[in-house]
């Protein structure tokens, strides 16, 4: 059992790169996430001690404090379902915003990035599994929602996102991942934005590797990598 943050990196390394070495992919195309948010404002310093800068939060009440401590520490990415009157909070805070799932959401983050005058970066998420629990667009309407925010001048679309069900048998989700990159594909093929969309954010503690033998180019780590405390 790996209790310590500096052996469970080590751990989550060594799999990322034999994950990698499966899929015949350069470990470096693989970004990981320090998913921060079951674990305190102490366990929080430590990652970023550790050399740990991208962390992702779920709610920015919980974020808050932490945000408020490291903000300068790496680079933030908001993972979890963002409501439209906490974009406010979020927008500048969060370098990149996983979870653009409606237009009404697209319009928030235009208004308040273009009243700060920068970009923010952000990946659409979608329901590849189809999970009435899940939150995200339909595979199906993802081309007609990319025409319809690719004028808003302040935000990118730098991916795609998708969660998969848990599974006892984590190569059951390879159809969920699989599935996230062929619908990548077809947007850079429709060139609907007029640029290229390069990232998937796809897996987590229990399915990370299958994910990036799809094409995963972050992975988003929680108890496997920070623990929970």
């Amino acid at each position: 059992m790996t209790t310590t943050l500096k052996e469970r990196i080590q751990l989550v390394e060594t799999k990322v790169a034999d994950a990698c070495h499966r899929a015949g992919r350069n470990r470096d195309d693989v970004g990981l996430i320090a998913v921060t948010k079951y674990v305190s404002l102490g366990t929080t310093g430590e990652v970023f001690k550790e050399g740990l800068l991208h962390v992702g939060e779920n709610r920015w009440q919980d974020a808050q404090p932490k945000w408020e401590a490291f903000g300068s520490e790496g680079t933030w990415h908001f993972i979890g379902h963002l409501q439209t009157n906490k974009v406010k909070d979020v927008v500048g805070k969060f370098a990149y915003i996983h979870s653009l799932d409606r237009l009404s959401l697209a319009k928030e983050i235009d208004k308040k990035a273009a009243a700060l005058g920068l970009t923010v970066n952000c990946f659409i998420q979608l329901n590849v599994s189809g999970e009435e629990t899940k939150y995200g667009l339909a595979p199906e309407a993802l081309l007609s929602f990319a025409e319809s925010i690719r004028d808003m001048k302040h935000i990118a679309i730098v991916g795609l996102m998708t969660m998969a069900p848990y599974e006892a048998e984590p190569e059951s989700t390879r159809p969920v991942f699989r599935g996230l990159r062929e619908w990548r594909d077809r947007l850079n093929e429709s060139a609907v934005l007029g640029y290229e969309v390069p990232h998937l954010s796809m897996g987590m503690s229990n399915d990370f590797e299958v994910a990036i033998e799809e094409g995963a180019t972050w992975v988003r780590l929680g108890s496997i990598l920070v623990g929970k405390k």
